[in-house]
């Protein structure tokens, strides 16, 4: 066996330890920045996750590896291909709009900013660190590098007791999962004597049969932490109220990049260190992807406005539905002689998931301000209050819904739908286009509420919290938010074969 010992490309690693170099930025400037100037340390921030981001641009001429083994065909665990670019833009890009999301929320909830700045950027190095790695040890770090800071953002709303209950829940589900990860990972690793992906893959095809039940026990363990990190059923307990009690921003920042980090180590474990084991993944994971389109949905539609249910946690339910349509190409991946195009069409759905979940968040925070207790029934009569506000987020919701003029979001969803067909899930698609259709109903719902008008009575017997009917000013970075992610809908609703054309460069 090679010599573990070998020079680093600093250029290759560079978008996560730029990431990671700015979180303890902002951590030694915490410490002697007086109180009037904590401000600046989300300037820092920001600031970070634009180098980082700048940091892919040279990076796009061609696949680099590091902290390889030495010696003939050396395995490496850090390569900055097509695929981890790609994946690494889209936690960067989210993080960057959860950081100007989040620059209101730190002054009105007083959160300590320095903790607040350090844990985002932190959990954001992790996050881009995953999609690079290439053997099991290092995606469980990374994995737990991006959750491990969740937790406390989650749990940062300090004397908030629904704050602290979805902190712990968070916490406590998540580590289940992760104990339950690492044993498959320990016995993949005692059937095949390795970690490194690439050699794990290998190592499957010729087990000692002695060892073969071990082998898949392993491979059935591994896919769990990463299932639960994209809130799959039933791993999605966690969801609505981990939603519900975070910070919004935190909320968005998990829906999106918590999200990608789950299946980016789903489509690693399963199509690079698992394919002989298509078998066993693939038929789980066609029926993950079903039941969690079809629980997800189904509980979205009980979020009702005459019920006083909350904007929130509709989204947060609307999240598990729409990582079910995510899962559907994962799972036809089992099914192909050529994973890349499924691959591919996973990668097209997550970066419009992301650009529009995000948008949808911004104005959520942006009520929020002004209706603390934000019910559905706040949205009500938002386009008299504020017109372009409520465009924005009818936008937002059609294109989740995929319905023009949202038609990235039509785009994407015919692109999974046709990729379940070209695998031979005819079951699946239909109970796609099912839970398509149900979905309809409550982002509709939502989307009509903008433009009725607001009630001009109060409701009998009904606790009334104080409105400002013209509310102040958006704050700059939310208002920029919001732009950023309405005008990158909008210009993929108008070329959406940009985003195929950007995700087939995500091919493993």
């Amino acid at each position: 066996m090679g010599s573990l010992v070998q020079s680093v490309d600093w250029l290759a690693i560079a978008p996560p330890t730029v990431t990671a170099v700015a979180a303890l930025a902002v951590l030694v400037a915490d410490l002697f920045l007086p109180e009037g100037k904590k401000p600046l340390l989300g300037v820092i921030a920001t600031a970070g996750l634009v180098l980082a981001g700048l940091c892919l641009l040279p990076l796009l001429d061609g696949d680099r590896s590091t902290f390889c083994l030495t010696g003939e065909g050396g395995a490496c665990s850090y390569s900055a291909d097509h695929f981890t670019l790609v994946i690494q833009f889209l936690v960067l890009g989210g993080a960057l709009l959860t950081a100007l999301l989040s620059v209101g929320d730190i002054v009105d909830f007083a959160l300590p900013a320095g903790e607040f700045w350090f844990l985002l950027l932190s959990s954001a190095a992790g996050a881009a660190l995953l999609p690079a790695s290439r053997d099991l040890a290092t995606l469980v770090i990374a994995l737990e590098v991006a959750s491990l800071p969740a937790f406390a953002l989650v749990g940062l709303k300090r004397g908030d007791a629904r704050s602290s209950e979805a902190a712990l829940k968070f916490f406590l589900s998540s580590v289940t999962a992760t104990a339950v990860t690492l044993l498959g990972v320990s016995f993949v690793y005692a059937a095949t004597g390795s970690l490194h992906l690439t050699e794990v893959a290998d190592g499957l095809t010729r087990v000692d049969p002695r060892l073969t039940t071990l082998a898949g026990t392993g491979v059935a363990l591994t896919l769990v932490g990463f299932a639960f990190k994209t809130a799959a059923v039933p791993f999605h307990f966690w969801v609505p109220d981990t939603y519900v009690g975070a910070p919004l921003p935190v909320a968005a920042y998990l829906s999106v990049v918590g999200k990608a980090v789950g299946f980016t180590g789903l489509v690693l474990v399963t199509v690079v260190a698992f394919p002989s084991h298509a078998d066993v993944w693939a038929p789980a994971l066609a029926v993950l992807a079903a039941l969690t389109m079809t629980i997800g949905n189904a509980a979205a539609l009980r979020q009702r406005p005459d019920r006083r249910h909350s904007a929130v946690r509709l989204l947060a339910w609307s999240s598990v539905g729409q990582a079910g349509y995510l899962l559907v190409p994962l799972a036809a991946a089992g099914y192909t002689e050529d994973p890349a195009v499924a691959i591919g069409s996973t990668v097209a759905y997550a970066l419009m998931y992301a650009a529009v979940n995000l948008g949808a968040f911004g104005v959520a925070a942006l009520v929020a301000r002004t209706r603390p207790a934000h019910r559905l029934d706040d949205y009500r009569g938002l386009a008299a209050r504020r017109p372009l506000v409520a465009l924005a987020l009818g936008f937002f919701l059609l294109c989740l819904a995929g319905l023009p003029p949202g038609v990235i979001g039509l785009f994407a969803k015919v692109t999974v739908f046709r990729t379940a067909l070209d695998a031979g899930l005819g079951w699946l698609a239909a109970v796609m286009a099912v839970n398509v259709v149900i979905a309809l109903y409550y982002y509709l719902q939502w989307t009509a509420l903008l433009f009725r008008p607001a009630p001009a009575t109060a409701v009998p017997g009904e606790p009334q919290e104080p409105v400002q009917e013209r509310p102040a000013r958006v704050p700059a970075p939310l208002a920029c938010a919001i732009s950023l992610a309405a005008a990158l809908g909008v210009a993929l609703s108008g070329a959406p074969e940009l985003v195929l054309r950007f995700a087939s460069r995500a091919l493993l």
